[in-house]
């Protein structure tokens, strides 16, 4: 059984699909959920399935506290779920091509920094695109650059908000994600 990180900085929706996804399983669980936003309540989805859950302030994945806790922890494969932080190389070298994220666009178009949520959604909508999807990608140190493992795309609607499309790609998120880990961990 392969042990599965976490990291995010939201409510964890996603979180909690992957935690469901693996928890009847033996290829893999989740036995911790990590967040540098201490209000995410992502960490209160996780205690709920009795999952180790902590904040960690921004400047413990650079001083090695985070990898050590990894480390602690046996993690073998990390999963970044709306985690809006850059992954330092000490962990990213530690976990080669095992730290994966989700990216509510088809990169490389509308990706990097400050590109997350609606903003995304609203970026995609004024560029007139006529899909918007998901990317699964590994992570690198720089925002949205690792190399694509999987796209889904849904169609833009022209009486689309962000919250519509958002909806569209949620929907992509939850139906591919726990999937395309489960494969990389075969």
């Amino acid at each position: 059984m392969k042990n599965i990180a976490i990291f995010a900085s939201g409510s964890g929706t996603n979180a909690e699909n992957i935690i469901n996804h693996f928890k009847s399983g033996n290829l893999a669980k989740v036995v911790i959920v990590l967040s540098e936003n201490k209000n995410a309540y992502v960490l209160e989805r996780a205690k709920k399935y009795g999952i180790s859950a902590f904040y960690f302030p921004v400047e413990d994945l650079r001083n090695g506290k985070i990898l050590d806790l990894l480390k602690e922890y046996c993690v073998e494969y990390i999963v970044l779920a709306g985690f809006l932080k850059l992954f330092p190389e000490s962990i990213i070298e530690e976990f080669p091509n095992r730290i994966i994220n989700i990216h509510p666009a088809l990169l490389p178009k509308f990706g990097g920094k400050g590109m997350y949520g609606n903003r995304v959604h609203q970026a995609v909508i004024e560029a007139g695109e006529k899909e918007s999807g998901i990317t699964i990608h590994n992570v690198n140190p720089n925002y949205d650059d690792g190399d694509v493992i999987f796209q889904a795309k849904c169609l833009v609607m022209k009486d689309d908000t962000p919250e519509t499309l958002a909806q569209r790609v949620h929907s992509l998120e939850y139906k591919y994600y726990p999937e395309v880990i489960e494969s990389l961990l075969r």
